[in-house]
């Protein structure tokens, strides 16, 4: 459980948005967010692999219950606190429990955890690199459905950008994959720390949107703590519900962790990314990129400790 360098940078630019919400005031910080996310995806399109993606089509049932448990169960579960938020004063943070839902699921980190604690390692990378092409789709429908508002742009715009600023930047990586390989390989993971700079950047400037607008003000201590609890609910919720169904259905440890892992997880590359796209410099984007913040650093928190309980003998279960 050793410190991870791009949490702490997450929670850093969240603290400088606080004391210095216009520090980077003078430089065209959205313009390289903008393209910063276009390199992202085609970075992502270059790591893309039909091999490896093929040798992960055979278990149906498996694929099924983990783009439903992403894309249908997680909404669903919070589309039902929905008349609580707005009987509560908590749609704006309701909104981002939503938007954390409507999210696709981690691509690196699934396929990491689940190699680590010895699940199937070509169904995770399936279902990782499919619910990323999916949330394209999905995820802005589900927001169009129940986040928008008199100042939101039109679905169709929504997506407009979003084929220019992330399908075809995928697509584009997809088809130089075999031009780009070597290369690829070779820097992946200087790669990775570029998606990260771009994701703490658009993370800062969301933030420090929300706090020059003064989103944050009525913010209690005690309202962030029912956020992260309610977050970690969620979280376990999901995952545990996850490995319940795995074992009615029969699967095996290699799938079940699969189901859990992947089935459970929500990207903050992909949300950061699609939020930035969607809602543009909009204020209350730090409010939508709250609970997703709060869920990734449980995720990799919890997940990773449930992997060295699976790898210590006396503990592992199936």
């Amino acid at each position: 459980m050793r410190p991870n360098g791009f949490l702490i940078a997450l929670f850093l630019a969240v603290l400088i948005a606080g004391f210095f919400p216009l520090l980077l005031s003078e430089i065209p910080l959205g313009t390289f967010i903008d393209v910063g996310i276009a390199m992202i995806f085609f970075f992502y399109g270059l790591g893309l692999s039909v091999s490896e993606l093929t040798a992960g089509l055979k278990n149906h049932k498996l694929h099924l219950l983990v783009q439903f448990s992403t894309f249908l169960f997680f909404p669903l579960l919070v589309l039902a606190f929905y008349p609580l938020a707005t009987q509560g004063g908590w749609l704006s943070y309701w909104k981002g429990f939503f938007f954390l839902a409507a999210v696709p699921s981690t691509v690196s980190s699934s396929v990491i955890l689940v190699s680590l604690a010895k699940g199937n390692i070509s169904a995770a990378i399936f279902n990782a690199s499919l619910s990323g092409i999916i949330g394209v789709i999905i995820t802005p429908l589900w927001l169009g459905l129940f986040m928008q508002t008199t100042d939101s742009p039109p679905l169709s715009e929504i997506f407009i950008k979003l084929i220019l600023q992330i399908v075809l930047p995928l697509l584009l990586g997809f088809l130089l994959r075999r031009f780009f390989s070597e290369w690829y390989n070779k820097y992946r993971n200087r790669l990775k720390l570029f998606d990260k700079t771009v994701i703490v950047l658009i993370v800062y400037a969301a933030f420090s949107a929300s706090f020059a607008s003064g989103l944050f003000a009525d913010l209690s201590i005690w309202e962030l703590a029912l956020i992260f609890v309610s977050v970690l609910f969620l979280f376990l919720f999901v995952h545990f519900g996850l490995g319940y169904i795995s074992q009615k259905l029969g699967f095996n440890y290699k799938d079940s962790i699969v189901a859990r892992f992947c089935g459970s997880q929500k990207s903050l590359v992909h949300g950061s990314a699609m939020a930035k796209v969607i809602f543009g410099s909009s204020a209350a984007m730090g409010v939508f990129l709250l609970p997703l913040m709060l869920y990734h650093f449980i995720q990799l928190m919890l997940i990773s400790w449930f992997v060295e309980k699976m790898n210590n003998p006396s503990k592992k279960h199936s």
